[in-house]
């Protein structure tokens, strides 16, 4: 399952650079598939959806960091855990009961986005 943020965040910003799939933005940035990973252009995403890497897409959150699901694979694939939870100072980086996924499905996910690792 994806770690969501909560409306507990500081903004601190402690989580954004820990992300190994670069899944957290600052609040209001605009976010892209192609941000620290390997895709670029037309993908299909392991779900099935179709979308262009390099284009920008629309804020999840207005006010505080965010993690984009599609993106966050809970740091399957490089860490024992998710490192947004580990340094989070007000423990908000928490599981998204609303985006559960296997362990499986999170590790495809990560080879998906690092095709090259």
């Amino acid at each position: 399952m994806a770690i969501i943020i909560t409306d507990e965040c500081i903004n601190c910003g402690a989580c954004e650079p820990e992300c190994p799939n670069t899944a957290i933005y600052e609040g209001a940035d605009d976010w892209r598939y192609a941000d620290g990973t390997d895709l670029e252009g037309n993908v299909v995403l392991p779900d099935g959806k179709k979308a262009d890497a390099n284009e920008a897409q629309e804020p999840i959150s207005d006010e505080i960091y965010y993690i984009v699901p599609d993106k966050c694979t809970e740091c399957k694939g490089f860490h024992d855990e998710p490192q947004c939870a580990a340094v989070c100072p007000v423990d908000c980086c928490v599981p998204d009961d609303s985006h559960v996924e296997t362990e499986e499905e999170l590790l495809g996910k990560q080879r998906f986005m690092h095709q090259d690792s």
